[in-house]
């Protein structure tokens, strides 16, 4: 899948978030800002909570870090209310929830399931330039986990804003960094 380091395609949306009357969100809304979508396969169904839960609680940090949050399934924005309104894990989400029906942007990012008008549970990355920079794609029952995005989302805002470093294995904010040169060939 070519997709990191390709630009995203242009799309608009309309979101529900806790707070707001339904809104619009294109690519246009995205440019010079970090953003996160976060695909799952459908509103009102298991695994999807308890992640959407666990990336809730790292919502705030996420906005202190300048990334926007997108929510997406296949489902519509008014589903997507009716959730929010019905499901305690649900309803104290923040973050938006793009209404995906007809398939624009689980076809853009290649996660629609053939035959199925789901999303696959998937996750991307896509810095300011409107470049995907990290994706991850788990199979129906593995849930994801919010720290370890978070994580990859620092280091790679880490070697966006520092040239000729990159962050090795398991590399957290504060870490050594390495800068990759002929001297390092053959002695990591």
């Amino acid at each position: 899948m070519g997709i990191i380091g390709s630009t995203i395609q242009p799309f608009k949306a309309t979101a529900f978030q806790k707070g707001k009357d339904f809104f619009e969100v294109s690519d246009e809304d995205l440019k010079g800002k970090w953003a996160v979508f976060f695909f799952y396969p459908a509103d009102f169904t298991f695994v999807c909570p308890t992640e959407l839960e666990d990336l809730g609680e790292k919502y705030h940090m996420l906005q202190q870090m300048g990334v926007d949050v997108y929510a997406v399934s296949t489902d519509t924005h008014f589903s997507h209310k009716a959730w929010h309104d019905t499901s305690e894990k649900i309803g104290k989400l923040e973050f938006a929830f793009l209404g995906d029906q007809n398939h624009i942007l689980a076809n853009n990012f290649g996660v629609l399931r053939e035959g199925a008008g789901l999303a696959d549970r998937a996750t991307f990355v896509v810095d300011p330039d409107g470049v995907i920079q990290i994706m991850e794609i788990t199979c129906e029952g593995v849930g994801r986990n919010a720290n370890e995005l978070t994580r990859k989302i620092k280091a790679a805002q880490y070697v966006r804003e520092n040239p000729g470093q990159v962050c090795p294995a398991a590399w957290e904010e504060g870490s050594e960094t390495l800068a990759p040169s002929l001297d390092l060939v053959g002695k990591l």
